[in-house]
């Protein structure tokens, strides 16, 4: 299979699969910061994390021609940027955790 690969193909592969670790590790960062404080969080490297995987996955899903793919990522990696806009500029609200 990958004698058949292009050194090109090789790199955007590895490409993609970076941008899904980075956009796996938000998740094992908010795990985190939620057990140290007992309660539900989102830490801002979630944030930060969600749009760099975004943007990665949003790369290789342009590369890869996939519509799906482009769309599900570019609208998420609109609602990182916002999430991290308005963090940025004191809109964001702590809330209780919901049980």
């Amino acid at each position: 299979m990958f004698d058949a690969l292009q050194t090109q193909d090789l790199a955007w592969i590895g490409l993609g699969l970076v941008g899904q670790a980075l956009f796996s590790a938000r998740f094992i960062v908010q795990w985190i910061a939620s057990e140290r404080r007992r309660a539900s969080h989102v830490p801002v490297a979630f944030w930060y994390l969600s749009i760099a995987g975004g943007i990665t996955l949003l790369g290789y899903a342009i590369y890869r021609a996939d519509p799906v793919f482009i769309l599900g990522q570019s609208t998420g990696v609109f609602i990182y940027a916002r999430n991290l806009y308005l963090i940025r500029n004191g809109h964001s609200q702590s809330a209780p955790a919901e049980t």
